[in-house]
């Protein structure tokens, strides 16, 4: 189990430190601007869509603790390529899975959420469950074409 919890601890905080897509798209991407005000994490998530309904790219600018940095990280390189029904999907296993009661996700959501996982100790600290998830949050809101801001109060 501590080699688990070290595993974890070790993708969290190399998402962290390095993390992927952290860039701005410009060229028609839908985008949604992200706050947690709890704690001050703020972010901007990019994503283009094809003709097909899949995720060209996405990416992530902003600043936030290292649950969220990690998992705006991680999700992005989850959901490229995906459609946007798998989107869908993903993000309500996600949500089970930070929200939900200790083994209450199946073994088959969990893998289905691959590297994601990594996140299912934070349901034991509720105030880092909203870092975990502004930026799903804030994905729905740029898929939604909103330009308000997406908050996790």
């Amino acid at each position: 189990m501590d080699d688990l919890r070290e595993l974890y601890q070790t993708t969290i905080l190399d998402h962290n430190k390095r993390p992927r897509n952290f860039r701005r798209i410009e060229d028609g991407a839908r985008q949604a601007d992200g706050h947690n005000p709890v704690c001050g994490d703020k972010l901007t998530v990019y994503v283009a869509v094809d003709d097909a309904g899949r995720i060209a790219d996405v990416a992530f600018e902003g600043e936030g603790c290292a649950i969220s940095t990690a998992s705006a990280s991680l999700m992005t390189e989850y959901v490229k390529g995906r459609t946007l029904a798998e989107v869908e999907a993903a993000f309500t296993g996600f949500h089970d899975l930070v929200t939900g009661p200790p083994g209450g996700a199946s073994p088959d959501a969990v893998d289905a959420l691959g590297k994601l996982a990594v996140f299912a100790g934070v349901r034991e600290f509720p105030m880092r469950v909203k870092c975990a998830t502004l930026c799903w949050h804030t994905l729905n809101a740029a898929l939604a074409n909103q330009r308000e801001t997406a908050r996790t109060e």
